[in-house]
């Protein structure tokens, strides 16, 4: 009984963990990364409409991968809002040097290390506009913004940054991007609370294991900081390094 229950763990082990992190750092790898902080393209990519030309009020989550090697692993979340008729998008962030928590330091859709940004999750219109003062207030609040606080790996990063925002304006429904490590870094030691889109619970002790299960996100194991799932509401599965993969 023992040997067939480490059997089914080394299966496991490899099929779900070694391989897709084998796979994401072959392609990172052969994609290559700048040297340096210097080197890298932080420039905007043109992704979002000029907010001045964008009258309705907005709400962006984006993303883009990490830097370095670290972007085999994870991916780098950060927020946008834009009250309806304002001139520009705020852009709301955590990083790893100085006061952890930033507004506006980079272009609002610029690259992150050169990475190529995307959307993870936007609101537009009335709905957004609501949400706007509430996502502002969750962003000067945060828990670990001492600097100091930042923990690449498990957390707190800025992955548990944009998360945190979510679990506490849960009307925004933001699912994040399932290589997002951080993520689920509910605080040190056993903690419990809401996936992140606020459509579900889940359990973890200091980032290193844990689980969720929720109507948006489906059911996840959390395992150093890596996420393996099921997602129904995408018919997807959530592999490490390699993130969703379904058929929407």
């Amino acid at each position: 009984m023992f040997r067939r229950l480490v059997k089914f763990l080394s299966a496991f082990a490899v099929l779900l963990i070694v391989l897709p992190i084998a796979a994401g750092a072959a392609y990172s790898y052969a994609k290559g990364w700048p040297n340096s902080w210097h080197s890298a393209d932080w420039s905007s990519s043109g992704l979002l409409p000029e907010a001045a030309s964008d009258e309705p009020a907005a709400i962006y989550i984006m993303a883009a991968r990490s830097g370095r090697w670290k972007g085999i692993f994870a991916v780098h979340h950060w927020l946008l809002v834009k009250p309806a008729g304002a001139a520009r998008y705020d852009r709301f962030e955590v990083v790893g040097w100085g006061t952890p928590v930033r507004r506006n330091a980079y272009a609002p859709d610029g690259r992150w290390y050169s990475s190529e940004p995307y959307i993870v999750h936007e609101m537009h219109g009335t709905g957004a506009e609501a949400l706007i003062p509430k996502i502002v207030d969750a962003a000067r609040s945060y828990e670990w913004s001492t600097p100091g606080e930042y923990v690449v790996w498990p957390g707190p990063n800025s992955n548990t940054f944009v998360a945190s925002i979510a679990r506490k304006v849960p009307e925004l429904g933001a699912e994040l991007d399932a290589v997002g490590v951080g993520k689920d870094w509910l605080g040190p030691g056993l903690q419990t609370g809401v996936m992140p889109s606020g459509t579900g619970f889940q359990v973890s002790y200091s980032g290193y294991i844990g689980a969720g299960i929720s109507r948006r996100e489906g059911i996840e194991l959390h395992f150093l900081g890596a996420t393996i799932g099921v997602d129904f509401d995408d018919l997807a599965i959530k592999l490490p390094a390699l993130g969703k993969i379904g058929l929407r």
